[in-house]
């Protein structure tokens, strides 16, 4: 349908509105599907007419088409099945649950299940997710505020929730526009002609009387009456619009206008003080994503910070488009223009990246897949990668078939991660490769992501929710956003109508957001809420663009080129995203895509016309240019390195220059003779300052994704930077040396933190009336708001924290006191016991379900599955003899469970159908530990004699087997309970013993490993990795908890007894944490099961938001001493050979 007749059809609505024909109204809004009337689809939902709800939504979406469409559906059907529960009317509910909710079981078959056994509760509201379920009414208000949200973030009724803007009864208004114009072209016009048909063209009848003048543009047809009702206001139901700090970055574009009109459209209010609707504003307190995303909340208090300023107006509202910048005071030496090094890298070189710490490493891919990493100070190619897939199997068939295909592949973007431990690469074919670096110049194989169907075309690394992540884009038009520890897609963002060309993470005041480009043009930005984009503009040239923030990120600019070659460099002003300035100097028509850089926010530098272009960021001609002494594309890609005293370019014969101002050469120079005099591996780091906030700036993609590293302790690298000799002068050249001596004295001054004192960190005892026993088992629930306990009594325990202003999130925390759940009628959940042990000496197990639901339990009697919300058993099974020691779900399949058995095997068992697969042999004494790796196909077991062995998960057969050595000093062999748990990347493995801490790889070789002496001389009762794999939290017997350093195993902090235990008469020295349980989202929050049966939570003060700090590091190896006395010689050790 052209769009005459799109408007046609909003004439003809409105004047049946104003006609009061609201029933003809409503089926022409759902056949035309043009616009969707929120406040007719409001009144139907609030009256229950379900089959009328579904009717009008079937104009706009169907079930299948979006999640967010299949979501709606759920919701309403859900709603229309609990009330006929609600009305005791089971056979409408059976007829609702077959007919109506059914097609949802394909989709999710235990939300299906859960929902069918409702049928079987006398009040579903026994049901703990659904006990706070009011009345009728209220229900149905409440599901409204989920509906609307859900249709706002569809794509589908993007442009369809805002009715045109025009006055009222213009259909009649052209009408008589017409009528007059008639009336003007009759041969006889009357002063007062009688209208009496439309039907036909209007003539008036000749008369024999002089001709009359031609009346004005009065009315013919009538006055108008002014309705009484009318559509509703333009804008009243337009998507709702999250509003963010007037200084974040995209206040003004997401504020200032609405995506769903043309861009003229700009609200009436000022753009950085439009007020959101009352259920938007409640919306940023708790936002929520909907169900099928990653269920995170997103900085819920910082955006209630934020609502409240613009609110309330106060006067510390900042706003960057009225900010000025000081005026760049420089010298045109400050760039780098001379050709200091020529590498020769043999393929056409597609990126590059300098490393963020050491200024003179060079990261590079090509056109033919291979990447390398190089020393460019010493000429060294310090690491080489020729492509290859590193596991076939696990690619898709897309994937497979392209490399079938043409197996050639590009590298599009590579880049270094924060801190440059990690270093991602973007290939024109689907995947994505995630490296570990060394500072020694190893490359190790990290994760390895089929990330998009078709060529990935950008990469950036950011940090939402204060978890690093990878952010991807690629000709599948969608941005995703990739767990950088486990891989695991945490978003994916659709919205774009073209393959997605680059993106750029950013923050501003904690408020997270990606602007993406694509290849028609478009500028979108994205909160990391599901919730579709918030901007919607044109770059200019209309095709390739990418952006990047100035080095203190305050300072937006893109470059781009069109499909005819007019390149365009511009800063935009970001309160009301509009161009700020456009830089001239280009050529007329682009030999090929114009790169950018930016650099120490001075600078801005194109590879255009066969030379570098340069301009000053305050003005737009052009300040100079350099050719690098010739051999130079037509237009090269260029990249600063943080300091901005080198610059690389590519060159026509697959080549790099390395170009550089005075302290660049100086630089330079120190590398070169350090290579002369024989130093052995790379130049070592040398900091003459310590890291500045925004320090990774000028690196476009990544810098401003990062948090500010004085917020972030455990990303700042204490190795320091040779960037940071740039801005020396001639006079201070001889003090390099001593600066270095200098530093190393800091490093070995390094202290670790000791903890005594309950005012160093955060403790809180949970609330338990009756505590018997000791704690045996301590888990948290997969959502991370409660915290389930089993004792040696066979009891559990379940603490809830609830949604309070204190804790809008409602998770676990050491602030708040949560509550002892139970529910109603009193139920405990306690576990069968056997009648030939008693139940104190029995091994415990415990595994939870993914979602929450279920818990599977055993105390040595027959293993238990309960329900978690009614506290009830749904099933028992495994009579003992041998009972149950070890639970572990299968992670592909939440219907076997891998169960270690008191007979020293290992039970495959299928709940489904009650059998027995397999049983495993090879151990000598009692299972103790089970982990599978879903990345290797294996499953690990532990037992008490100390022995390791590896299964395949796809016949069971036993791979390999290993026992723990005995650490130096001890007597061995090794026995007792032995402990394994896999780290996020599902490679590397944690291994516990009372002797020892130890890091193995899948093969069973021991990487790294710790044992108990000086302050932590106890033996080790247990110990667990953090939730990003950054840290090992251990207990120990004595009371005291240590906290390493994961990837070295050296001790960061040591937390005393005496810190998180409250004195009192009644306690026992030799009270211990028996089980530590982490937080499977706060990576620094953890809960410690005791010995006397109570359990507390624990993190970091507020003052110190993390453990302890970093261990220094020598050259990539860590310091063996530290000069603390009381903590000294607590290095990890090398495994025995």
């Amino acid at each position: 349908m052209s769009s005459l007749s799109r408007e046609l059809v909003f004439l003809i609505l409105q004047f049946l509105d104003e006609e009061k024909f609201k029933e003809t109204v409503h089926k022409l809004e759902q056949e035309s599907g043009f616009f969707f009337n929120m406040k007719h689809f409001e009144d139907q939902v609030q009256a229950g007419e379900w089959d009328e709800v579904e009717k009008y939504l079937c104009g706009f979406t169907k079930v299948e088409d979006n999640r967010y469409s299949m979501k709606i559906f759920f919701e309403i059907r859900k709603q229309k099945y609990l009330e006929a529960l609600d009305r005791h009317d089971r056979a409408k509910a059976v007829e609702i649950l077959v007919k109506d909710l059914k097609v949802f079981a394909s989709f999710n078959e235990e939300l299906f299940k859960e929902i069918t056994q409702l049928l079987t509760l006398e009040n579903f509201r026994q049901n703990e997710q659904l006990s706070k379920y009011g009345d009728t009414k209220s229900a149905r208000n409440i599901m409204l505020m989920e509906l609307k949200k859900l249709i706002e973030a569809n794509p589908l009724f993007r442009d369809k929730l805002t009715f045109p803007p025009f006055k009222n009864s213009r259909l009649r208004t052209l009408i008589n526009q017409s009528l007059n114009w008639q009336h003007q072209l009759c041969k006889n016009p009357r002063p007062n002609p009688d209208i009496k048909t439309l039907f036909t063209d209007h003539t008036c009848a000749p008369n024999n009387g002089a001709r009359a003048p031609p009346p004005t543009n009065s009315p013919i047809v009538g006055p108008i009456p002014k309705p009484a009702g009318g559509f509703p206001p333009i804008g009243a139901h337009s998507p709702f619009q999250p509003v963010v700090s007037p200084s974040s970055a995209i206040a003004g574009w997401m504020s200032g206008t609405n995506p769903s009109l043309p861009h003229a459209a700009v609200a009436a209010a000022p753009p950085n003080l439009v007020q959101p609707p009352a259920v938007a504003a409640q919306y940023l307190k708790h936002p929520r994503t909907p169900t099928s995303a990653p269920g995170m909340d997103y900085q819920s208090a910082d955006t209630e910070h934020l609502m409240k300023r613009i609110r309330t107006g106060q006067s510390d509202e900042v706003s960057f488009s009225g900010a000025t910048h000081p005026p760049n005071i420089y010298s045109q030496d400050d760039l780098p223009r001379a050709v200091v090094r020529s590498l020769s890298q043999g393929s056409n070189v597609m990126s590059m990246d300098f490393h963020p710490q050491q200024q003179t490493i060079l990261l590079v891919g090509t056109n033919v897949g291979e990447i390398g990493i190089w020393e460019v100070g010493s000429r060294e190619r310090l690491a080489h990668k020729p492509f290859k897939v590193w596991d076939v199997s696990a690619c898709s068939m897309p994937l497979q078939t392209a490399l079938m295909k043409d197996a050639t592949i590009s590298v599009n973007r590579c880049i270094w991660g924060p801190d440059g431990s990690i270093l991602g690469v973007a290939f024109s074919k689907h995947i994505v490769q995630i490296y570990m670096y060394s500072p020694t110049g190893e490359l190790r194989q990290h994760l390895e992501i089929d990330a998009h169907i078709g060529g990935v075309n950008d990469i950036a690394f950011a940090h939402p929710n204060k978890q690093l992540c990878v952010v991807t884009c690629g000709d599948d038009k969608t941005i995703k956003v990739w767990d950088a520890v486990a891989g695991r897609r945490q978003y994916i963002f659709e919205g774009h109508e073209a393959p997605v060309y680059s993106v750029c993470p950013h923050y501003k005041e904690n408020i997270q957001f990606i602007f993406s480009t694509a290849i028609d043009g478009k500028i979108k930005a994205w909160l990391y809420d599901c919730l579709g984009s918030r901007v919607d503009y044109d770059a200019p040239g209309l095709w390739c663009t990418t952006m990047s923030y100035s080095a203190d990120g305050t300072r937006l600019f893109s470059c781009g080129t069109s499909k005819e070659g007019d390149s365009h460099l511009v800063e935009w002003n970001e309160s009301e995203g509009a161009i700020k300035r456009t830089y001239s100097g280009f050529r007329k028509r682009s030999l090929g895509v114009v790169q950018f850089d930016t650099t120490r926010n001075r600078f801005l530098a194109a590879g255009d016309e066969f030379m570098i272009k340069f301009w000053d960021m305050d003005n737009t001609n052009l300040l100079t240019t350099a050719d690098a002494d010739g051999g130079l594309p037509a237009s090269p890609r260029l990249r600063f390195n943080k300091e901005g005293s080198l610059l690389a370019v590519t060159t026509s014969d697959n080549g790099i220059k390395i170009l550089a101002n005075s302290d660049g050469q100086r630089l330079v120079r120190m590398l070169e003779s350090r290579t002369f005099e024989g130093s052995r591996g790379p130049s070592e780091p040398i900091n003459p300052k310590p890291p500045i906030v925004n320090a990774l700036g000028p690196v476009g993609n990544v810098s401003t994704a990062l948090a500010s590293p004085l917020d972030r302790p455990d990303r700042i690298s204490p190795q320091v930077s040779l960037g940071s000799l740039g801005p020396m002068d001639s006079s201070r050249t001889a003090d390099v040396k001593p600066r270095v001596t200098e530093d190393v004295d800091k490093v070995k001054s390094w202290r670790l933190s000791d903890i005594v004192d309950s005012a160093q960190l955060k403790a809180l005892r949970l609330p338990d009336p009756i505590t018997t026993g000791k704690v045996v088992r301590l888990i948290y629930t997969n959502s991370g708001l409660a915290v389930l306990a089993l004792a040696s009594n066979a009891v559990h325990k379940l603490w809830k924290w609830q949604r309070t202003e204190r804790n809008p999130s409602g998770k676990s925390t050491a602030s708040v006191v949560p509550q002892l759940w139970q529910p109603t009628n009193g139920t405990l959940m306690t576990n069968d016991v056997s009648d030939a042990n008693p139940v104190e000496e029995s091994a415990a197990c415990i595994a939870l379900s993914k979602n929450d639901s279920y818990v599977m339990s055993a105390s040595g009697g027959k293993v238990s599955l309960f329900n978690m919300m009614t506290f009830k058993v749904m099933t028992t099974f495994m009579n003992p003899p041998p009972a149950a020691t070890f639970l572990a779900f299968h992670p592909q399949d939440n219907n076997i469970i891998a169960i270690g058995m008191e007979d020293n095997t290992i039970q495959i068992y299928n709940v489904r159908i009650d059998e027995v697969k397999t049983k495993l042999k090879g151990h000598q004494k009692r299972i103790t530990g089970l982990a599978f790796s879903q990345t290797l196909n294996i499953l690990v077991s532990s037992a008490a004699d100390a022995q390791l062995c590896v299964w395949s998960t796809d016949g069971w057969e036993k791979r390999k087997s290993r026992f723990i050595q005995a650490p130096a000093g001890r007597p061995g062999p090794l026995a007792g309970e032995t402990k394994v748990q896999f780290h996020n990347d599902q490679i590397h493995l944690l291994v516990v013993h009372e002797s020892q801490i130890g890091v193995f790889d899948s093969k069973l070789d021991c990487l790294r490993s710790w044992s108990p002496r000086d302050a932590l001389s106890a033996p080790i009762s247990s110990a667990i990795y953090s939730c990003d794999g950054l840290l090992v939290y251990t207990g120990f017997c004595d009371g005291a908890v240590g906290v390493f350093d994961a990837d070295s195993l050296r001790l960061r902090c040591r937390i005393a007894p005496s810190a998180y235990i409250p004195p009192s008469p009644a306690s026992s020295s030799s009270v211990c944490p028996l089980v530590i349980a982490a937080h499977p989202s706060e990576p620094n929050q953890i809960a410690l099961g005791m010995s006397d049966g109570t359990v507390h939570v624990v993190e970091p003060s507020d003052a110190e938001p993390k453990w302890g700090g970093p261990p220094p590091q020598e050259n990539g190896n860590l310091p063996s001493i530290p000069s603390n006395s009381a903590l000294n010689s607590q290095s990890s050790e090398q495994p025995p050979r």
